[in-house]
């Protein structure tokens, strides 16, 4: 025994003298890794594949368990047993179990006489009972389970003997050890052999234990690496984990003209957020609870969509337990907040059946007072797509009459179809209507003027609608104001100018120096005419109104553009250029702001959207107005501020001063001071209902700065410091400046990593930032996570100044964990302190106790174990308050300051109530004296609920 030795590694080159490439074989001694090798993977997943009976394969208990008796230590993340379902059964979960079952997670919780989950509901794993024998209840799939156990590595592994591995470059494979042979043959092959003495035994302590006797450098070297490769997946899953969703909020939106249109504005009423799409249903509501300030009643939480019309509800999110993906919900997609019943006291329809559409309705009108002229007007009008064609006339106030639909696929000219009269009951879907479409109305008594078509164009006896009314708009002397000229829609409109200013008689000149300008329903004159170019060609409607004006109309190359200073714009304030296509935006900047007679550079150019509100900015100045597809007619907005160059950000800066909740006010004199000479503060307030501002939250307005995406977060303190108002303050290097970011006029996001470049946050640009001092400097891992602690006064409803608490998070973000790190930075016993979150925004606290698991407002099941998830939602920068019970045994942790705060809340939400109801009434006034029919409404009737008693 003495001389016999084992061979315990294999050293192969492959290739020849002059280049090659090597691999190692090795004995796992020290029993480091996991050893199965492919062939049993197959066979297992045949095994899993074998013909079984029906029953058997529509039991999903012995499904799940042969996927658990195949992993190792009979343990997999909840996540990942899905998957490995699809991929052994070849269907998923959700369409061959869920209809029947529910949720797979919901089913692993419903046995857990079967299925161990863990504290945060992340894995799942066997009990041990169910590992050695099968329940009895299903003895048909014993020969199943035992074959599943017997083949499993992780019960039959012969831990005594050591197994091969291949280590090739970045890969490493198990390896038997009677294929070693057949690996290293061949004249290109030479392989070098590894022995040790057969009675050398390795220390106990070496045992599975990859760090024994590893150089400390090594180690070092290998948890930096380690952790940095933790922390770039943790960035990436959460790069690739979240998307934006805009929540429009019922309370800021009222229902008019068909659909739902915001009250205030579109900033004000819609709310973008980015979430984690794996998280369920409940909670995006729960976190949608803690944005809003105050919210009267139940959420409901639907899919809405924009359409032209307005805002449209379609389907409502059900199912707390689904995950966003499992909902269907979207990047980008629009979510309506509101109770699911009524939106400023009207009655809200949903769905795709009850869709608004946007129809233009042409009628007779008179064209003036004592006027027995008519003239054919088109007017838009909303009706609901499952509404009867015959609401037109109710909408236009006529008793009955005839409708014509015209067929927008005919292009060279107008293709009307009458609507027979037993078709007035039917839909307009199922009239084939849709947004845009154009219909005809004709009264019931114009049997002897119709309007329908004698060659698909629409005529009148009595007046007959081959006339174009010209109104006078060139300011200068003349007797008719307007007239009527008789034309066709192949009359040239320069005919039409020139036979209107001789018959205004008006100077000759303006034959030379005039522009025809159709005139809207409105009284705006919209984008001149070219004079080449017939009625048909440039879209004029017959029997409408043109404006005669002074000014030549564009040629070909040339663009008509409304323009109009700032953003908070009302029609017919725009003024007018024409500039060539061919101009760059940095140009037609400049004649916009000579004409308009201001002056400098700190002006950028925005298009406005269709709600005639300020869009996107044009940011690519040298491009030209045709690659940017600005069309005739289009409106600019001359908008203040100067756009940073591509790939640069400009942001605002804030100083943020934390403060204590306490109810003595602490000043801010020690900062203010610094700035009494020659500086201009501005503080930050907060969003939401007007109110009391939370003591914690003070945000002071620094400067702007402009930076390139490329840069680094210290590069970024660096360029922040520059600031005049900074450098009052004195810094003394930028590792003592903590960065984050600005939400709803608050501290969000902590920036950690002072070399990550900017680009790799996802700032955006409308980001902003606040800058905090600290009094040393700190180096927060990917797990750390940093709270503002309190300690209650004794006797006192009042707490001590903020103390920064860093946590480490690595063993789980439970409420345990928390109270021992807490209780060892106070150097108190854990169990003599309470702990509460502060929800500023709300004016409560939260206790966070590890006993007692908290139940969610809106959610029947129980919440995991984790103070990520709700109903805490732990992020950096929360307010923790701490109590010791051996001074004060007092369940409250609230302060003066919270009672103020909740009672002017409760004020707000009652004032906000009477003006809703005052809005109401006159609403309803308005609506009777104009005319229009009330919206029934129902007896008002008790409604009685048991609760019954669940333990």
């Amino acid at each position: 025994m003495e001389y016999m030795y084992d061979l315990f590694s294999v050293i192969i080159h492959k290739g020849g003298c002059y280049g090659g490439h090597y691999h190692v074989y090795i004995k796992d001694v020290d029993h480091l890794g996991n050893w199965q090798c492919q062939e049993e993977i197959s066979d297992t997943d045949v095994n899993v594949k074998a013909p079984q009976s029906e029953e058997e394969a529509n039991d999903p208990l012995v499904v799940l368990k042969t996927i658990l008796l195949q992993e190792e230590a009979n343990q997999i993340p909840v996540d990942q047993l899905g998957q490995k379902l699809l991929k052994k059964t070849g269907i998923s979960w959700n369409k061959k179990y869920r209809k029947q079952h529910g949720p797979l997670r919901k089913f692993l919780q419903l046995h857990p006489q079967i299925f161990l989950l863990s504290t945060d509901e992340s894995t799942v794993s066997l009990l041990r009972y169910h590992l050695t024998q099968a329940p009895s209840d299903l003895q048909s799939c014993e020969h199943i389970l035992h074959t599943l156990a017997s083949e499993s590595p992780g019960l039959n592994d012969d831990t005594s003997c050591p197994h091969w591995f291949d280590i090739n470059d970045s890969k490493v494979h198990p390896i038997r050890e009677e294929d070693i042979t057949q690996q290293f043959q061949g004249k290109e092959s030479a392989y070098m052999l590894f022995y040790r003495k057969a009675t050398l035994q390795r220390p106990t302590e070496a045992r599975a234990n990859p760090r024994y006797r590893v150089p400390c450098h090594l180690l070092k070297e290998m948890d930096a690496a380690n952790i940095l490769l933790q922390m770039r997946r943790a960035e990436c899953d959460s790069a690739n984990s979240t998307f934006e969703l805009h929540l429009h909020l019922g309370p800021h939106y009222r229902f008019f003209n068909g659909a739902l249109h915001p009250a205030v504005s579109e900033t004000e009423s819609v709310w973008h957020l980015t979430f984690d799409k794996r998280k369920t249903l409940g909670d995006l509501r729960q976190s949608i609870f803690q944005l809003l300030e105050c919210w009267e009643g139940d959420m409901v939480l639907s899919v809405a969509k924009r359409v032209p019309a307005g805002l449209h509800v379609y389907h409502t999110l059900d199912g707390d337990d689904l995950t966003l993906c499992e909902a269907e919900v979207a990047d980008g997609e629009d979510i309506f907040v509101w109770n699911g019943v009524e939106v400023g006291g009207v009655q809200i329809q949903t769905g795709f059946d009850c869709e608004p559409l946007l129809l233009n309705i042409l009628h007779l009108e008179l064209s003036g007072e004592g006027s027995k002229c008519e003239q054919l007007v088109e007017s838009p009008h909303v009706f609901a797509a499952n509404a009867e064609v015959g609401t037109v006339f109710t909408a236009l106030g006529t008793a009955a009459g005839a409708i014509l639909m015209n067929s927008v696929e005919s292009a060279e000219e107008e293709c009307w179809t009458a609507i027979p009269k037993e078709d007035m009951k039917k839909t307009f879907r199922e009239q084939g209507l849709r947004n845009g479409s154009l219909i005809l109305v004709q009264d019931s008594d114009s049997d002897n003027r119709s309007l329908l078509p004698k060659q698909g164009r629409g005529t009148n006896s009595m007046n007959e609608l081959n006339w174009l009314q010209v109104k006078n708009f060139c300011q200068s002397e003349s007797e008719e104001k307007q007239l009527q000229i008789a034309v066709t829609m192949h009359t040239v409109v320069f005919d039409i100018r020139i036979k209107a200013i001789k018959e205004l008689k008006l100077m000759k000149e303006l034959a030379e120096n005039s522009c025809l300008r159709p005139i809207d329903r409105n009284g705006k004159l919209l984008c001149p005419v070219p004079d080449s170019s017939t009625l048909e060609e440039a879209e004029v409607k017959m029997g409408s109104s043109v404006g005669l004006c002074l000014g030549k109309a564009p040629t070909s190359s040339q663009l008509f553009l409304f323009f109009a200073l700032g953003t908070d714009i009302h029609p017919g304030a725009e003024m007018d250029i024409i500039v060539e296509e061919t101009l760059s935006v940095r140009d037609c900047l400049k004649i916009m702001l000579e004409k308009s007679g201001q002056q400098g550079e700190m002006w950028h150019l925005r298009k406005m959207d269709w709600c005639y509100e300020a869009g996107e900015p044009l940011c690519e100045e040298d491009a030209t107005l045709k690659e940017l597809m600005i069309r005739s007619g289009d409106t600019l907005l001359v908008t203040e501020g100067k756009l940073p160059p591509p790939g640069h950000l400009k942001m605002p800066i804030w100083w943020y001063q934390p403060a204590r909740l306490s109810g003595h006010c602490e000043s801010l004199d020690h900062l203010n001071c610094a700035f009494s000479q020659g500086s201009s503060w501005r503080a930050a307030p907060t969003q939401g209902a007007p109110g009391p501002e939370p003591a914690e939250v003070s945000l002071l307005y620094l400067g702007d700065i402009e930076i390139s995406e490329e840069a680094t977060l210290m590069e970024l303190k660096s360029q922040a410091l520059a600031l005049p108002s900074v450098s009052k303050l004195a810094v003394q290097s930028t590792a003592l400046l903590r960065v984050w970011t600005v939400e709803s006029k608050r501290p969000s996001r902590l920036l950690r990593t002072n070399w990550r470049q900017l680009k790799e946050y996802r700032l955006g640009r409308k980001a902003e930032l606040c800058l905090e001092l600290l009094q040393k400097e700190e180096d927060l891992g990917p797990q750390d996570v940093l709270l503002r602690t309190q300690l209650r006064i004794p006797g006192e409803r009042a707490y001590s100044l903020a103390t920064d608490l860093v946590w480490d998070t690595t063993r789980g973000w439970t409420a345990g964990s928390l109270r021992q790190r807490v209780a060892d930075f106070y150097s108190l016993p854990v169990e003599k302190i309470e702990i509460a979150k502060y929800f500023p925004e709300k004016f409560e606290w939260l206790p966070i106790s590890s006993w007692n698991q908290q139940v969610a407002k809106r959610k029947k099941k129980k919440n995991q174990d984790t103070l990520q998830g709700g109903p805490y939602y732990l992020k950096d920068g929360d307010t923790i308050g701490i109590k010791n019970l051996l001074f004060d045994d007092n369940d409250d942790f609230s302060t003066i300051r919270d009672d103020i705060g909740k009672e002017n809340q409760k004020r707000l939400a009652l004032e906000k109530k009477k003006s809703r109801e005052v809005h109401r009434a006159q609403s309803s006034d308005l609506f009777s004296n104009a005319g229009m029919p009330a919206r029934f409404r129902g007896p008002e009737a008790s409604l009685s609920i048991h609760v019954a008693s669940f333990r």
